[in-house]
């Protein structure tokens, strides 16, 4: 079985990686790429709301909690899960987003503007592509924040 592709979008907070992913999922799926995205979160989430069953559910102890309704479903894991047993459970799709994941192994986009003041996250050799306001980096695909079609061509010919 072929591994699906993953690719880590990497910026300090408010660079513009929610964004940018976005506008790449958009841009991919209308070229008929079926995409997933992971978000990392540093924060506590909660995806549950006091009171439905699956907050009750999880309350009460459930390692898993488990959502589905006709059109959707969600797997609320209550316990600490690594980015490799994510990725092993997505299937059917084409390429895998991530948001964050700096340290990880994954080909990394990272995206700098200018107007936050810092640098790039990870050094450029480390990047597969940089997604920037500023100067270029020499041997690194560099984009424009605003060319979401040259990143997608990037990835999808990669």
């Amino acid at each position: 079985m072929e591994s699906i592709p993953v690719f880590s979008v990497v910026a300090f907070s408010g660079t513009g990686k929610t964004t940018l992913i976005e506008k790449l999922v958009t841009e991919l799926k209308s070229r008929g790429v079926r995409v997933a995205v992971i978000k990392h979160d540093a924060h506590e989430f909660e995806i549950d709301r006091e009171g439905k069953d699956s907050w009750r559910f999880t309350r009460a102890g459930a390692d898993i909690t488990v959502v589905v309704s006709g059109s959707k479903a969600a797997i609320i894991e209550n316990r600490p899960v690594t980015l490799e047993a994510l990725l092993a459970k997505i299937t059917d799709v084409d390429i895998i987003l991530t948001e964050g994941y700096k340290s990880g192994g994954w080909p990394k986009i990272a995206v700098q503007r200018s107007g936050t003041g810092k640098p790039l996250p990870v050094p450029p050799e480390e990047c597969f592509a940089i997604v920037t306001d500023s100067a270029a980096y020499p041997g690194v695909p560099c984009f424009t924040l605003d060319d979401v079609r040259g990143l997608a061509d990037l990835l999808i010919t990669w």
